[in-house]
């Protein structure tokens, strides 16, 4: 089963990996660099839509180059205000190749003020993390989730758990087929 993600970053394309295996077998995953038509830096259903925009431009580079994936993934890091707190979030849009969708998204985080700040004047969370930290690839690694908790949480985890519960309506698709 071939599953295309919408981005060459090693920590999206490895958490559609394990994600994809826990439920299936045979899976081969390959990243391909989309746009996400959102702003760097998503805010509250920006990163919703930017997930969502990510697999449908690979569902349509499907079509048309005779890819054959079975699934279409896009993964989007952003942060949603909540109960007059902001929160690092990831949320995962799965397409299948008949159409069909499905979101999850990963536990959240608080961000702290400093960061909430400069994530708000448009600066990406994780260019404000490589600031923090020092390592310019800290997106590409733990992420700020990582970093925070002293990498007993990693970013990978994050999408990992978003993808497994985006899967939820394919596997129950007898439940999620009914339309309300």
């Amino acid at each position: 089963m071939k599953v295309l993600v919408g981005s060459k970053n090693p920590v999206k394309i490895d958490a559609a990996m394990e994600a994809f295996s826990s439920y299936f077998k045979d899976i081969e995953v390959e990243g391909i660099e989309v746009g996400s038509s959102v702003p760097d830096q998503p805010v509250d259903e920006e990163t919703f839509e930017g997930a969502e925009h990510r697999a449908k431009v690979l569902k349509k580079l499907d079509d048309k180059a005779k890819i054959g994936a079975s699934f279409f993934v896009g993964i989007e890091g952003g942060v949603i205000n909540i109960y007059s707190k902001w929160f690092g979030i990831g949320v995962a849009c799965i397409m299948d190749n008949k159409g069909n969708i499905g979101f999850g998204t990963s536990p959240m985080f608080e961000l702290w003020t400093g960061a909430v700040e400069k994530v708000l004047e448009g600066i990406e969370l994780g260019d404000v993390m490589a600031e923090v930290t020092g390592d310019a690839q800290i997106k590409r690694k733990g992420g700020a989730v990582g970093f925070l908790t002293d990498g007993v949480v990693e970013r990978k985890d994050l999408y990992v758990s978003a993808l497994k519960l985006a899967l939820i309506p394919f596997l129950k698709e007898d439940l999620y087929s009914k339309k309300v």
